[in-house]
């Protein structure tokens, strides 16, 4: 049996106990019980593994620095899951993307080259980087004076989301708002979703 952050997960008859995660900078919090610990950790940014005790509802998990095991985890799950967490917090501490005047945008030891258009609309959405950029502000940006066609956007939109996927930043589509641009969690696998189309209210 092992002890993490002062709690001993796996320690249940039959099962082997779990080894440590080497160099993870992920807090473990016994939840319900560490409900106060696990906000602080969350104004913090710091990663956290809730372990869950058997019985008790399990947390509602919106945050990607945050994850949860039953304390009846077995091995594989609870090194996966701190595994995953520790390198989202990495990730999230990583140097943010940059657009430099000839148009090349580099992010992750990656880059590609942008036309002048989607250049100026890449410009718009890292200024605003996981935030949401309205179609209008876009338009401006990408067309000072006047879009060439209602569907500019849209086209221009398509294929910078393509060429920034290369980079592993996604321009997600928000209903009714805009769009938000933001870093692809290399956790996901190249198989997961790079466009995601997020309720607006």
């Amino acid at each position: 049996m092992v002890e993490v952050g002062g709690l001993h997960i796996g320690e249940t008859r039959g099962k082997p106990p779990l080894p440590t995660v080497a160099d993870v900078d992920v807090t473990v919090v016994r939840w319900p019980r560490e409900a106060d610990l696990r906000l602080r950790l969350a104004g913090q940014d710091r990663a956290r593994l809730l372990v869950v005790d058997e019985g008790a509802a399990p947390p509602q998990v919106t945050d990607l620095l945050e994850d949860w095991v039953w304390t009846s985890a077995d091995q594989p799950e609870t090194r996966a899951r701190m595994e995953t967490l520790a390198y989202r917090a990495a990730s999230t501490k990583s140097e943010p993307p940059t657009l430099d005047d000839d148009g090349v945008l580099r992010y992750r030891a990656l880059w590609v080259s942008l036309p002048p258009v989607e250049g100026r609309l890449a410009r718009v959405l890292l200024d605003r980087l996981g935030a949401v950029v309205s179609r209008d502000a876009l338009t401006r940006a990408g067309w000072p004076d006047g879009a060439p066609g209602r569907n500019a956007l849209d086209v221009h939109v398509l294929r910078l989301r393509r060429r920034l996927a290369t980079v592993e930043l996604a321009i997600r589509t928000v209903r009714s708002r805009g769009y938000l641009l933001e870093a692809v969690d290399r956790a996901v696998g190249p198989t997961g979703p790079l466009v995601t189309t997020l309720n607006g209210s």
